[in-house]
């Protein structure tokens, strides 16, 4: 089998896909870094109380993303299939678990906002200010829920630049915002942390607002409306609970895991929390296009295989991974090119700068594994339907190999921030090679069953076409 598909019109699509998806993953990376740069300018305990409550609202997006990327694995596999109404079911489905998980987040906050903090970092300055940023983030868990479930929906049948124009507004909303509360300019009282979240505030209501409000009244090809949400979903709940169910335990026991590598991070001192919420930034700004390429192969691998050709969906994923060990290469060197210009930003101690940069080396070194198992990950596999498969791997490696030689490495042998860093990452050099054995055995190529026929009038693609 060659290692590049041929066809020209498979990199068009990939490109339309990834482009606006990687630009959107950009400018939520500027975001945090605009975020970072001005409380890093109030001192590292307020950046770092920030960075660590962001963790445990970066749990919550993480099981947004497995609501959304499951249901996402459904939505594209029954567009390529041209089946509307089990399509429709799928985001009622998802909609309905956003609301509870964003029920149970909003309460867990509200009641226990220092307990949180405290799983994260033993120091109590830090633990203030995250529960300063805490309380006024709760509205998030609602705005952020459906927005970005919403979104990854509306890339599955090709939308992706709705999602991308509102994260450009939201940017400069944001920004502007945070300039306004966090250093009490134009009048405006000076809230520092409380700022940073209050201006998150403001741009993710535009976020939600621009968002639903084109998915229910402007979208026109999967033609949701309000009133849908009242579907009955009984005959696509079991095939949706095969499918997702396990996508949102892999991510939120990853986001769990990540926090819990944060917690890690948090116990070893507030220095390494705030050289490593530089690091994460980087991290973050090197992987953008990883992050596009990874769901638009999953969308692009479903739409394949819904169309029935499971040959060319396997000629596909050789190619993504191959583009992974090329992109993960140039994120390295990205890394290595921008560690100074980047930690020369910060209002840091020496110390703080010194294992920033060699965070940044270690970095360097994961991005290249982490490109390859991203784009087969949340990527190809995931679009095949090997979502327990995935599962498996997630919880495997992360919480059996990665925390615990982390926790050892940092907290009891106390080795250097470079060996601490490469060892709470050694989940991700594991599930690449473990990865790359799945997609030659074409064991990932599933099938998924379409809810029954409408019994009712609501209309079809076919119909849809007719009209």
């Amino acid at each position: 089998m060659k290692i590049f598909v041929r066809n020209p019109f498979f990199y068009k699509t990939l490109a339309v896909l990834a482009v606006p998806i990687a630009l959107q993953s950009m400018i939520t990376v500027g975001v945090n870094m605009t975020d970072n740069v001005m409380l890093g300018t109030l001192g590292e305990v307020k950046m770092s109380g920030a960075t660590l409550a962001n963790n445990f609202i970066s749990i919550f997006q993480c099981c947004c993303m497995g609501f959304g990327m499951g249901a996402s694995v459904l939505t594209s596999r029954f567009w390529g299939m041209k089946n509307m109404d089990s399509l429709k079911k799928s985001v009622v489905l998802m909609m309905r678990g956003v609301a509870v998980l964003s029920t149970f987040f909003a309460l867990a906050t509200l009641l226990f906002p220092s307990v949180i903090m405290g799983l994260f970092t033993n120091d109590p300055q830090v633990i203030a200010a995250g529960v300063d940023y805490f309380m006024i983030s709760i509205p998030n868990y609602y705005l952020l829920g459906f927005s970005l479930t919403t979104s990854l929906v509306l890339r599955s049948v090709g939308k992706a630049n709705i999602p991308l124009f509102s994260s450009i507004v939201a940017f400069f909303i944001n920004v502007f915002f945070n300039w306004v509360f966090i250093f009490g300019n134009l009048g405006a009282p000076r809230l520092e942390v409380r700022g940073a979240a209050l201006g998150t505030l403001i741009a993710r209501v535009f976020e939600f607002c621009f968002i639903m409000g084109f998915f229910f009244f402007k979208e026109d090809h999967i033609r949701m409306k309000i009133r849908d949400l009242k579907m009955k979903c009984k005959d696509l709940l079991g095939e949706y609970i095969r499918i997702a169910m396990p996508v949102l335990v892999s991510d939120t026991l990853l986001g769990i895991g990540n926090s819990a590598v944060s917690a890690v991070m948090g116990h070893i001192g507030a220095t390494f929390v705030a050289a490593n919420a530089i690091t994460s930034v980087t991290q973050q700004l090197s992987t953008v296009v990883i992050q596009g390429i990874a769901q638009a192969s999953c969308i692009m691998t479903g739409n394949t295989l819904g169309e029935g050709d499971a040959d060319k969906a396997q000629e596909q994923g050789v190619t993504f991974a191959a583009l992974g060990f090329i992109i993960g290469v140039v994120g390295c060197l990205l890394v290595l090119v921008l560690k100074n210009p980047i930690i020369s930003l910060y209002n840091i101690t020496e110390e703080t700068r010194l294992l920033a940069n060699q965070l940044m080396d270690a970095m360097g070194i994961v991005i290249i594994f982490q490109a390859m198992n991203s784009i087969l990950t949340k990527g190809l596999l995931r679009g095949g339907g090997d979502t327990r498969f995935l599962m498996v791997a997630d919880i495997l490696f992360l919480w059996c190999v990665s925390i615990p030689l982390g926790a050892l490495a940092g907290l009891s042998w106390q080795w250097s921030g470079f060996a601490v860093f490469i060892c709470l990452k050694l989940d991700q050099f594991i599930k690449a090679v473990w990865c790359l054995g799945r997609l030659k055995s074409r064991k990932w190529i599933k099938k998924i069953k379409p809810a029954k026929e409408p019994e009712t009038g609501e209309k079809t693609v076919a119909n849809i076409a007719t009209d």
